[in-house]
């Protein structure tokens, strides 16, 4: 493929797939906003290469038919389905598409509908509108900018769209995202037919659409993993901010809201990825007794590159160490303090943490 993208663009070769297995990887959800970075011959290439590894993999496809479908494979003595997702923000061309009779299909990423909102209050948005009115701003006009995508529909009265980003009448300044609910039936009801057949289902969810908090948890995130496990999922994994986020236990199943990175390279010059969450992260084994209940997670803390940190350089943190002491407990305790309010008690040693629960969920 070709390069999509600016400064922000990542690919690999081939052969880091190899890597990937040999330390144990077999399942790979490739929903994410650098899938399409080498167009959609990007896309055909990389479902060339994970096919011919045996990888379980999902999130992309040839056409939006293919990128929803949840991948399946016998992993040990289980039928796992996993399904990948990602909510944005991206252009719309990344996102793969149907044939139509107008159009031929594109190869690309399996999309869950959002649309980003912004709050302001009444005399705020007022004065936006005036502005807009003033600007003269056309339908043909936000369609440009809007370029490759469609302008975003509003409601009439309490919302605009200003040059791209739709504001919204509300008691105060805040950023919404909203779910089209139409694209998440889709994909719920993806994960109650994989269930159906008796599959140990696995929903991903890839997104940027951080607060500014990065260690906390979107409410949108929230509802949809809880629909997602409502729906038959045994497990929910998101992924985004670079950071650690919270898990919660529900209805018997782990939903892990963000574990952090694992692997992160970087240019020299991105100050932005310095502080020292974005390099901690906490390697996650869940663990089902006879009846296929979860029993317990074991959390094996890590710091990416943490034999390199002398070095004050983050192009030098290649590779994930576990940590203990101290720096295991730092990262253990704040991963317990934000999951406290999601119901989760983490049991925490000098090395490792540990989460035990009763039977309350069964596979098969």
């Amino acid at each position: 493929g070709w390069p999509t993208k600016g400064k922000y663009f990542g690919y690999s070769r081939a052969e880091v797939l190899d890597a990937l297995q040999a330390i144990g990887f077999n399942a790979l959800a490739l929903a994410n906003n650098h899938a399409f970075d080498l167009g959609a011959g990007g896309i055909l290439s990389t479902l060339e290469e994970v096919d011919a590894r045996g990888f379980l993999h999902a999130g992309i496809g040839a056409d939006e038919t293919n990128a929803r479908k949840p991948g399946r494979r016998r992993l040990g003595a289980r039928e796992v389905a996993l399904l990948a997702l990602d909510a944005g923000p991206g252009p719309t061309n990344m996102y793969a598409e149907d044939r139509t009779a107008f159009r031929p299909a594109r190869p690309g990423v399996n999309r869950l509908n959002t649309v980003r909102k912004i709050g302001v209050p009444d005399g705020h948005f007022s004065r936006l509108a005036r502005l807009g009115a003033h600007l003269q701003s056309s339908p043909f006009e936000l369609a440009n900018y809007a370029q490759p995508e469609d302008p975003v529909e509003v409601s009439a009265g309490n919302e605009i769209n200003f040059y791209g980003t739709v504001f919204t009448q509300a008691a105060d300044f805040g950023r919404l995202i909203e779910v089209d609910q139409r694209s998440a039936s889709v994909h719920l009801s993806a994960i109650r037919h994989a269930a159906a057949q008796g599959d140990f289902v696995i929903a991903y969810l890839h997104h940027h659409h951080w607060e500014p908090g990065w260690q906390d948890v979107p409410r949108w995130v929230q509802t949809f993993a809880r629909m997602c496990i409502d729906a038959g999922a045994n497990l929910f994994v998101s992924h985004g901010a670079p950071v650690l986020q919270a898990v919660e236990i529900y209805n018997g199943s782990p939903i892990f809201y963000g574990l952090g990175n694992f692997l992160f390279h970087v240019h020299p010059d991105e100050a932005e990825w310095d502080p020292p969450e974005v390099w901690q992260s906490i390697v996650a084994a869940c663990r089902y007794d006879a009846g296929g209940n979860l029993a317990e997670i074991d959390l094996l803390p890590v710091v990416i590159g943490a034999e390199a940190q002398s070095l004050g350089s983050a192009a030098g943190r290649l590779v994930p160490v576990a940590v203990t002491g101290s720096a295991a407990r730092d990262i253990l305790d704040g991963f317990a303090t934000r999951s406290r309010p999601f119901g989760v008690e983490i049991e925490v040693s000098s090395a490792c943490g540990r989460i035990a629960l009763p039977a309350a969920r069964k596979f098969g």
